[in-house]
């Protein structure tokens, strides 16, 4: 009788503990590198925005920075919500490139300012977090992040556009 009781207690500690593990999704290393790549583009370019906000005096640019930084805010916080879903560790602070991008940015004023925000920030992060976000559509494993990638994907492209776009009026 006491064996019994014991063995239906270790089965029921053990179906709980099953349980609990399935409910704390984890992902493959490639789609939570994924996650965390996503998480600091969104970082970076929100810090960036921010910057050319406080530095730029060209109202087009203004403009673009802080569409920059309402749409990679959004951004930032839904790709919170799958990477906790997820039980994947974020970063804090853009990559070290990006925190050199930010810095020497701050090093520069008026229309050299504008130019190189736009170049860098604008068009050449978003060609690059493009790309990725496409192979993000069809690579990763887990459904969520191919939705989140799919759901980015659009605003991004629309952003590498305004860039160019920008870009064109500085010169």
């Amino acid at each position: 009788m006491k064996t019994t009781r014991l063995l239906a207690a270790l089965s029921i500690a053990f179906a709980a503990a099953g349980m609990a593990s399935a409910q704390t999704a984890t992902v493959a290393k490639a789609d939570a590198d994924r996650l965390v790549a996503i998480a600091q583009a969104n970082m970076a370019e929100v810090a960036a925005g921010k910057i050319a906000v406080e530095k730029s005096t060209n109202p087009e640019v203004k403009a673009f920075a802080q569409k920059m930084i309402d749409d990679h805010t959004t951004g930032l916080d839904e790709t919170k919500k799958v990477a906790q879903a997820k039980n994947v560790t974020l970063p804090d602070a853009p990559d070290a490139a990006h925190q050199k991008m930010a810095a020497d940015l701050q090093k520069l004023s008026g229309a050299a300012f504008d130019k190189a925000y736009i170049r860098q920030g604008g068009v050449a992060d978003h060609a690059k977090v493009h790309a990725a976000l496409k192979k993000d559509m069809t690579s990763a494993k887990d459904a969520d992040i191919k939705a989140l990638a799919a759901k980015l994907e659009p605003i991004v492209a629309e952003h590498g556009a305004m860039a160019k776009k920008v870009q064109g009026a500085l010169k």
